[in-house]
């Protein structure tokens, strides 16, 4: 019997940072009416930075796992939603709908950080931003 929930896919290029906290906030914020997965084209591993970001507001998404599309291949979701150009441009065919809110990149925002403080600073920005997105949702979704 298919949940009353919403399903929705928060797809990533590596699943290890931006479809990852996207995850862990609509777990966090939203586990009674929305189904909650995450994916990546490819696999990149859990980034450390994302779980530290995510720890300091509370939200643990240590325990979540990085995988990849195909691993979900046999899921059925209402919504799958890209969250980088990438991820928006190779994403394979779903049954259900597609929408892309795409968010910046903290691991490419830090690369160039010459302090702990400073390479945190884009994952927090990006992680209060799809906070704010995970909050609209399901009504932001498109209608019909």
């Amino acid at each position: 019997m298919k949940s009353q929930k919403i399903t929705i896919l928060f797809l990533c290029t590596g699943n290890s940072c931006r479809s990852q906290m996207a995850e862990g906030w609509a777990r966090h914020l939203k586990s009674d009416e929305l189904e909650i997965y995450s994916a990546g084209i490819v696999k990149h591993g859990l980034n450390p930075s994302a779980v530290q970001v995510m720890a300091e507001v509370g939200v643990d998404i240590s325990g979540q796992e990085s995988q990849t599309i195909d691993e979900l291949s046999k899921h059925e979701f209402d919504w799958v939603i890209t969250l980088c150009g990438h991820a928006d441009e190779t994403c394979p065919i779903f049954p259900g709908k597609k929408v892309h809110r795409g968010f910046d990149d903290p691991p490419a925002l830090a690369a160039s950080a010459t302090s702990q403080e400073e390479k945190l600073a884009p994952y927090r920005r990006v992680r209060d931003e799809i906070r704010d997105f995970v909050l609209t949702l399901p009504d932001s979704l498109p209608k019909g």
